[in-house]
């Protein structure tokens, strides 16, 4: 009996019997190889999730130098982090983009402007310069100085120009004066800009900034050279012996080892010093005696430096009414008379000083008598209150006082020289009371009016503050050193 055979295995079979032998066995062995390697390898699934899960870079260390594995696997980029970057690159560009843009709108603007007004050109006023010459000199003629000039409320700025000042002067193609800058300084200018009726100008004030700094000295043989060395300026020195001047000479009374201490304003523009402000508060000890005063404006917009304790660091009288540079004779009722020789009180106090000196009045008061006086020469006599007068002899040149003229303590009423009997320039000062001459080295000088009642509450806040920032600064130093 015949089997039914399936016709395609029939096919299949008779031509496998047309290969050899050995070619069979290779297919066979072929076949496996290839089905075993499937079996290992894992499936599409499994390989992108192993993907996911983060790698340690850091982990993987080689054991050997010489491993086989030389490098190690390449992580895919996570795609967030990809997207975050593009993000911040075109954000970027677009910065970039946007900042070009605006730089090139500006540099038009300024050009355009340029074009319509003209540029900048300035000049320094030296001495000796006016406005005709100054304009002249930029090509403008005397029209436009007296436009200018006659500008509503700034224009007679103009006819108190000073040497070092500076005009600024912005002229278009046409030759007119569109704009003009009056520098006084750093920190205060007058624009002028001009329009269809004429100039109008405005005043442009800068305010500094202020920097409190501290500074310290002790004397080994001047104040002037101790300042110095501490960092401060010529200006800082005077001021600082003149808050101390009433109660100490600091020709007569300044000792090695005498020291001071100060916090003053620096002032500052755009990160350049443009020179220092006012004492806040300071401390001087002299002989071993120490003298506090704090800077204080009460509610009228006065200003004055007073102690601790609200008493005014002012005398009503200044111990010394001249700059001088010595002392050529002093009080004595037995002098004898240099030019005479003969035995003749010396009622006053001589202080040698360079010719045309200024003097200043010792005290509030009227004038008496500014003329010349045999002996005396140019003089002047003030009448203050409590019947105090006080005496400036031998002046080179009088300030041109009136009699009765009120006089502020401070204030220039002559000029040192060697006018009547002398036989040098000098100053010969007197004090009167009740019409009896007084030594006016050693003569108890009246207080200036202390701190108001109604001010006081206020200023123990604002002392008391000062002083523990000054203290803080004096032990920060002495902690460093």
């Amino acid at each position: 009996m015949n089997k039914a055979i399936p016709r395609g295995a029939t096919r299949i079979n008779q031509r496998l019997k047309q290969f050899p032998r050995r070619h069979l066995l290779l297919a066979s062995t072929i076949a496996a190889s290839v089905m075993g390697l499937m079996a290992l390898l894992p499936s599409g699934d499994v390989e992108a999730r192993r993907n996911e899960i983060p790698m340690s870079i850091d982990a993987f260390q080689p054991q050997e130098a010489n491993t086989e594995l030389t490098s190690s696997p390449t992580i895919p980029e996570s795609p967030s982090f990809a997207s975050n970057q593009n993000a911040d690159q075109s954000e970027t560009a677009i910065k970039e983009a946007e900042q070009q843009a605006e730089a090139k709108a500006l540099a038009k603007a300024a050009y355009d402007l340029e074009q319509k007004l003209g540029k900048w050109h300035i000049v320094t006023i030296k001495s000796g310069d006016n406005l005709s010459v100054l304009f002249n000199s930029q090509g403008l003629n005397a029209s436009v100085v007296y436009q200018v000039a006659n500008t509503p409320k700034y224009g007679e700025t103009l006819a108190s120009i000073r040497p070092g000042e500076s005009l600024e002067f912005r002229i278009n193609q046409e030759g007119t004066l569109t704009q003009l800058r009056y520098v006084k300084s750093r920190l205060e200018s007058i624009f002028f800009n001009r329009e269809d009726d004429g100039y109008q100008a405005e005043q442009v004030t800068l305010s500094p900034e202020i920097h409190p700094t501290y500074a310290s000295g002790i004397i080994e043989s001047s104040l002037f050279l101790a300042s110095q060395k501490a960092g401060l300026s010529q200006n800082l020195t005077m001021e600082l012996a003149g808050i101390f001047g009433w109660d100490i000479d600091f020709v007569q009374d300044i000792r090695s080892g005498d020291r001071f201490n100060l916090l003053y304003e620096e002032k500052y523009l755009e990160g350049e010093k443009l020179g220092d402000g006012d004492i806040l508060v300071a401390s001087f000890t002299n002989q071993g005696e120490t003298y506090t005063a704090i800077r204080y404006t009460d509610s009228n917009g006065d200003t004055n430096y007073y102690t601790p304790d609200g008493k005014s660091m002012k005398k009503a009288f200044l111990r010394t009414p001249v700059d001088f540079t010595r002392i050529s004779s002093r009080f004595n009722p037995n002098r004898l008379h240099p030019v005479f020789k003969t035995k003749r009180p010396h009622r006053g106090v001589d202080y040698a000083a360079p010719m045309n000196t200024p003097i200043k009045a010792a005290g509030d008061g009227r004038v008496q008598f500014s003329g010349w006086q045999n002996g005396f020469g140019n003089v002047v006599f003030i009448q203050h209150p409590n019947n105090v007068v006080t005496v400036y002899a031998h002046a080179n040149k009088l300030a041109g006082l009136k009699k009765g003229q009120r006089v502020r303590q401070g204030q220039t009423i002559a000029y040192v020289g060697k006018t009547g009997w002398a036989t040098g320039p000098h100053l010969h000062y007197e004090f009167r009371v009740n019409g009896v001459h007084r030594n006016p080295m050693t003569v108890k000088l009246p207080d200036a009016a202390p701190i108001a009642k109604n001010e006081m509450a206020n200023f123990r806040k604002k002392s008391e503050l000062m002083i523990a920032r000054l203290e803080k600064h004096r032990e920060t130093l002495l902690a460093t050193q």
